[in-house]
């Protein structure tokens, strides 16, 4: 870039941060924020506050690390901003729930245990966080953050560290902050950001969610749609099938109509289907080119309408028909049988290409972990508070957030 480029740049993030961290009303926050914003995105191998800090001139290490780990600001109203800023920028079309591990070396880190992460695709010592992000296929952004409390960092639970009380103190966690499965901090950071003003337009997941009804559940009595991943084992039954009364033997109370048959997996009905129920569909152009043209994204799927008809959805409608619901499943060319499933709470009208392109379009989530690890230094961060690791959070979605501005923008020199 030259001079007048980098001059631009410059005053766009200085805008940014103004805006963003218009809350920091102490004197120096928001420069401090802005500092560390631009190291994240500057080149360098490890983004820690030290290096950071050797590479941003005349930027003290001391303040620099003061501000993420120790000074009293909050997170949420940055966030809240953050949100309100990338829904009117990248007009998403869906919010994405996802976790990611961070993994760790030692042991004295908030809420650091040993536990399954899909980033290693295994149980090591590891933190894990929960994100919501906004998503279209071209622009997305992390806006909410949970870190996940295992187990053993709550004293309430059996399960629970010897020296859990030690660990909560050194690294700065309240009482008020306990155990919650995953799907449920999911569902309080959509409570959140709703909370703020954003209206969410479709839930997307992967299996680790969708396969759990209490969260599909609460996303239907919140009036959320979605497109979520499950695995072949969910049960559901077909569309028609219908509750009946068992006969009356005379004595008792009359029976109530139920499901008389156990529901079968979805692995089970769509392989009944066979093969020839699978269609073609494309979706939208891929990033592979070909003679200067996009290649399609396309796949094999099929449909159908069935009643999912897990434990949750059994006991919360008991005296009711089970709501309906999308099924849809990929099944490639060849494959001999369907190598993923959803299910989705949409209209029976819905057009099928929506519902394939909203059920491929939790890629994106993918996306934006890799760039702010890779990019950004998400993982990097060296503190061992709860605190600080919010901050550090909350900083990085600031720097992705900017970067993809700047993308959005075709005016805008590359951030470098």
């Amino acid at each position: 870039m030259d001079a007048a480029q980098v001059e631009r740049l410059r005053g766009d993030l200085a805008e940014f941060t103004t805006d963003v961290f218009g809350s920091l009303t102490r004197v120096g926050w928001q420069d401090r924020a802005g500092w560390y914003v631009r190291g994240l995105m500057l080149d360098g191998r490890r983004k820690s506050i030290q290096p950071m800090a050797a590479r941003l001139d005349g930027v003290d290490e001391q303040a620099l690390n003061h501000f993420v780990t120790n000074s009293p600001w909050d997170v949420v109203p940055v966030r809240r901003r953050l949100a309100q800023a990338m829904d009117a920028a990248v007009a998403p079309v869906a919010w994405a729930v996802d976790d990611t591990g961070l993994l760790k070396s030692g042991t004295a880190s908030a809420c650091v245990a040993r536990q399954y992460t899909g980033t290693a695709g295994k149980v090591t010592n590891c933190q894990v966080a929960v994100s919501l992000d906004l998503v279209t296929d071209t622009a997305s952004c992390p806006v909410d953050w949970r870190l996940f409390v295992p187990e053993a960092w709550d004293p309430a639970c059996p399960g629970a560290f010897e020296d859990v009380a030690d660990r909560r103190a050194h690294a700065g966690i309240g009482p008020d902050v306990t155990h919650r499965p995953k799907w449920r901090l999911a569902l309080d950071m959509i409570d959140e950001v709703t909370g703020w003003g954003v209206t969410a337009p479709l839930i997307v997941a992967d299996s680790r969610y969708g396969d759990t009804g209490d969260f599909r559940l609460g996303l239907t009595e919140r009036g959320l749609s979605y497109v979520v991943q499950v695995t072949g084992q969910i049960s559901a039954y077909p569309q028609h099938t219908v509750r009946t009364v068992p006969p009356y033997r005379g004595v008792g109370i009359h029976p109530r109509p139920r499901y008389r048959d156990p529901a079968p997996c979805l692995r089970d009905l769509v392989t009944g289907m066979g093969t020839g129920a699978a269609r073609m569909v494309t979706w939208r152009d891929g990033s592979c080119h070909r003679d200067g043209t996009p290649l399609p994204m396309r796949s094999r799927f099929v449909f159908a309408r069935v009643r999912p008809a897990g434990r949750t959805m059994l006991r919360r409608y008991r005296d009711q028909d089970l709501p309906e619901a999308w099924l849809i499943a990929e099944w490639p060319a060849g494959a001999a049988e369907p190598a993923k499933y959803w299910l989705s709470n949409l209209p029976a009208r819905t057009a099928k290409r929506r519902l394939v392109r909203w059920a491929k379009l939790r890629w994106r989530i993918e996306h934006d972990y890799r760039e702010i690890k890779t990019g950004l230094g998400f993982d990097h961060y060296e503190g061992r508070t709860w605190q600080g690791w919010h901050h550090h959070a909350t900083l990085v979605s600031a720097a992705h957030a900017f970067c993809t501005l700047q993308r959005l923008d075709p005016k805008a020199p590359a951030p470098q």
